[in-house]
């Protein structure tokens, strides 16, 4: 994994956060609390009670260790693709992998995000359901930041407890980021001129639906870890991930797996497409 993609990582990662982070709070509220009747509903109480500051809550922590989850993702995608296909990740135009090279490596990329996301994805999950009225001094909020949340953690649920959600999360990544960079190349072969890089437009607009298409897919498992992730809280609720799926269909029915669906394409066409035209455009500047 070479410093030229961590950096490109680090960098494509944080635009795409910054830009996608207030949806994606959002979604996780929609998610992991009864609250609230719909989207703008959301919207309308989280900005009434905690100002805009409510939007970017839990934004610290994953913009901070957004260097390693994506170096990681797109290192060991293009590293899985060379072991695989023998293309290095600059040549991938000139020299185009199978789609069944770019499928599997894009599965084991998923699978080592997950391990380094798991704990940064937690904190921030907690942190976003956190909805105290902002400026009041009645009920101090649980946690009060990211450092914090993870002390108490550690204190209250062991260090397996950092972890929790981790395998829901990884049966998330493994199959969607197999989708994710399979979509987003076929869709650049299929707007360039053969041999060819892909221009600025195809890059966005490939990048764009590759994100839609993942988290379509990922959506259903994305509720399933969201409530994992907060059963630590309060009380253990859930036995694992099928009894979590199991008892979430019985009390609210199949269109429970759907909740955020929307907001995350919403959310995932601009922050992929700036991510990838980002990543991209630095692996030119810096190789």
């Amino acid at each position: 994994m070479s410093g030229v993609e961590f950096a490109a990582g680090w960098v494509s990662g944080a635009a795409g956060l910054i830009l996608g982070h207030p949806i994606d709070t959002v979604k996780v509220r929609l998610q992991t609390q009864a609250g609230y009747r719909n989207i703008l509903d959301c919207v309308v109480k989280t900005y009434r009670h905690e100002t805009f500051r409510g939007f970017f809550k839990g934004m610290s922590f994953p913009l901070l260790t957004v260097a390693a989850v994506n170096s990681v993702m797109f290192g060991v995608y293009s590293n899985a693709l060379f072991y695989l296909s023998g293309t290095p990740l600059l040549d991938r135009h000139s020299n185009p992998p199978s789609y069944l090279h770019i499928f599997m490596a894009g599965g084991i990329s998923g699978i080592a995000q997950a391990l380094v996301l798991a704990p940064v994805d937690l904190v921030k999950v907690r942190l976003q359901n956190q909805t105290h009225i902002h400026g009041s001094k009645a009920v101090q909020p649980r946690y009060r930041g990211p450092v914090h949340c993870s002390a108490c953690i550690l204190r209250e649920e062991g260090f397996r407890g950092l972890f929790r959600g981790g395998m829901a999360l990884i049966l998330r990544d493994t199959p969607t980021l197999a989708a994710y960079f399979t979509t987003y190349t076929a869709l650049c072969r299929g707007m360039t001129t053969e041999g060819q890089e892909p221009g600025p437009v195809a890059v966005l607009v490939a990048g764009g639906f590759a994100g839609t298409v993942s988290w379509a897919l990922a959506t259903p498992m994305d509720v399933v870890k969201a409530r994992l992730q907060m059963d630590g809280v309060k009380r253990v609720e859930y036995r694992g991930i099928v009894d979590c799926f199991l008892t979430s269909f019985r009390r609210e029915g199949a269109r429970v797996f759907l909740r955020g669906l929307s907001l995350n394409s919403l959310r995932a066409f601009p922050v992929n497409a700036v991510t990838f035209l980002t990543y991209e455009n630095l692996l030119k500047l810096l190789c």
